[in-house]
């Protein structure tokens, strides 16, 4: 079942401290199948590279108040656009079973007209989503989205999309990537991005799929080759998007290096 969180959790959890928020994240089952590549974000290293005062973390607090698992094993870019579409404070509809409670959930997503016209929950139940599908099922509900296909970004490219994206409370990161590159089991993946430090070039990935894995910093080069992956379903390297809610959307994007 997923995490659904209702509104007056997100009020109750606003005034907690950084660190106490990224204690609050239970280790799931899969913690121990953890690659040695990475570290555990609930780890005392994890925890030293999240309280650091150069690292990027300006999207963490509001991701972890919404973190999500996601519903069932195809539901990774569900569970992240909901994580995403909250943090940002979207207009949403309202939830089933929270009476007038407007917020969004991995039911309600696909409830919106223009969500079904593109991406069916039967199939993405079955199938999951590609990169475009990704990006068009977040545009649908009226937020600017851009799209960066790995193949198409270079490892400094990526750095400064990860600095200036990390850096800024405006905007979300989600990464579609395979799990091989980072050393994990299974394939193809999507999950928020909530933290960079560029000190040891890592990035904090929190998993949707917390049944299986903690949330993780990776290094960059290793997010980078994971995203370069092609998804045999498009015929396209997988890659980033980046969300900025509607109001931000309409205003015009500035130019950046890529």
């Amino acid at each position: 079942m997923a995490d659904h969180r209702h509104p007056s959790r997100r009020r109750a959890m606003a005034g907690l401290g950084l660190s106490l928020m990224a204690l609050a994240i239970v280790q799931p089952v899969g913690a121990a199948d953890t690659p040695a590549t990475t570290i555990v974000m609930d780890s005392p290293a994890g925890q030293k590279l999240l309280l650091k005062p150069q690292t990027r973390r300006a999207d963490y607090a509001a991701l972890v108040q919404w973190y999500e698992t996601q519903a069932n094993l195809a539901y990774c870019g569900v569970a992240s656009s909901v994580m995403v579409l909250n943090s940002l404070a979207v207009a949403a509809p309202k939830a089933e079973g929270y009476g007038t409670n407007r917020f969004w959930t991995q039911t309600n997503l696909f409830t919106v007209a223009t969500n079904r016209s593109f991406v069916e929950a039967s199939r993405v139940a079955r199938e999951g989503m590609t990169l475009e599908q990704l990006h068009g099922l977040l545009a649908s509900v009226g937020t600017g989205v851009r799209r960066h296909h790995g193949e198409n970004l270079s490892l400094e490219q990526l750095r400064w999309l990860l600095r200036r994206g990390l850096s800024e409370r405006t905007d979300r990161l989600l990464a579609n990537y395979d799990r091989r590159a980072l050393g994990q089991k299974g394939g193809g993946h999507i999950s928020p991005l909530a933290a960079y430090d560029p000190d040891q070039d890592r990035v904090l990935i929190l998993d949707v799929a917390r049944y299986r894995y903690p949330a993780v910093w990776v290094t960059t080069p290793d997010l980078w080759r994971a995203i370069r992956s092609i998804d045999t379903s498009s015929g396209r390297s997988r890659g980033l998007v980046i969300i900025e809610p509607p109001a931000a959307a309409k205003a015009p994007s500035q130019a950046g290096p890529i």
